[in-house]
This record gives C-alpha cells, sequence and structure tokens, in this order.
C-alpha cells in the first residue's frame, strides 16, 4: 500500500448545501448528531438532534429525507475524517502516526456503533467507508512496520478487530479505556 498523501475522496451521502447558513445548519445537524448517538445510540431522537443544533425538525429533514440518510451521512462524516487524520499524520514519526491514527479511530467507533446498530450492516456505504478506512489507515502500520516499530506478523485487519474489541465492552471508571488501548498498543510495538 502507498503512504497517504493527498486528500483522501470523501465519500458523500447527501449533498452539503452551498448557502453558508445552510452549510452551518447542516454541520450543525451533522455534530449534534454525533454526539446524540454517541450518548443514546440508534434511538437518539430526531427532534433532540435539531434542537442540539439550534435548527427545526423541518431543517433536519430538508438536509436529511430520512433517518436513515442522517445516520449514513453521520458514518461517511466520521470515515472521512478519519482519513484526513491519516493525511495529516503521514509526515509524523511512524509510530507516533499510527498510534495517533488509532486513537481518533477509537473515537470513531462509539458513532460507528450506533449507526451499525440502526442500518444493520445493510448499506453500500459500510463498504465504501471501510475501504476508506483501509486505504486511510492500513499504510500507516505498514511504514511502521517497515520502520520496524511495529509487529510485522499482524494486518490492518488485525489491529482494527483488537482496537475494535477494546472500544466495544464497558468500562468501570474514566480513563480505564485509554490504559487498557496503551496495554494493547505495547503489544502491537516490535521488539528487539
Amino acid at each position: 500500500m502507498a503512504e497517504p498523501t493527498a486528500a483522501p475522496q470523501e465519500i458523500v451521502v447527501v449533498q452539503r448545501p452551498r448557502r453558508a447558513d445552510a452549510a452551518r445548519n447542516f454541520d450543525a445537524l451533522l455534530a449534534a448528531a454525533r454526539e446524540a448517538f454517541a450518548e443514546h445510540g440508534a434511538d437518539a431522537s430526531l427532534e433532540d438532534i435539531a434542537r442540539r443544533a439550534g435548527v427545526g425538525i423541518g431543517t433536519l429533514y430538508r438536509n436529511f429525507p430520512t433517518r436513515r440518510h442522517l445516520f449514513e451521512s453521520v458514518y461517511a462524516e466520521e470515515v472521512n475524517a478519519l482519513a484526513a487524520v491519516a493525511v495529516e499524520l503521514a509526515d509524523q514519526e511512524p509510530w507516533a502516526a499510527l498510534t495517533g491514527w488509532l486513537r481518533r479511530f477509537v473515537e470513531y467507533t462509539v458513532t460507528k456503533r450506533a449507526v451499525r446498530e440502526a442500518l444493520n450492516g445493510e448499506s453500500d456505504i459500510f463498504l465504501a467507508c471501510r475501504q476508506s478506512m483501509f486505504d486511510a489507515g492500513g499504510p500507516l502500520l505498514t511504514r511502521a512496520q517497515q520502520a520496524g516499530v511495529a509487529r510485522a506478523d499482524m494486518s490492518f485487519d488485525d489491529l482494527l478487530r483488537m482496537v475494535s474489541g477494546i472500544t466495544s465492552v464497558a468500562f468501570v471508571e474514566e480513563g480505564q479505556r485509554d490504559r487498557v488501548l496503551e496495554i494493547a498498543l505495547d503489544g502491537v510495538r516490535a521488539r528487539g
């Protein structure tokens, strides 16, 4: 895999409005939806999302005609952000780039879980998003492996599954997830 050097191809589900005020509303709705899904999962209220964004429910439906459009748009936006982070981190030392991207991936998994629950994996967006994540993060692992700082006996899929597993459990205290992630990442480091 080649190292990410250019801006990644964005996954677009619903077209962002061009007018500045409409674009602000669109962005506010996505941010509010991401927050609501993280807090309440797939059952987050659309009315609550509109209220959090400071807009009426009609504005939400003008931008996202169905609940599914909103779920897919939030999911695609998160994956687009992950791809952009990979580009931003590409100039860092290989280990710092890889672990920086994985920390952002952990934040993404909260949204992914809520959206996947709502859509039951029945979306073509998931396939495009999965490929985008592999295209963005895979080269960071490859570069870390080539630099001798990450284990050579693991695939990017292995790494994502490990980190996803960590994020899927409930933790008893603030900061425990981050400690467990650090322990797991220590196992990713190359020895010797």
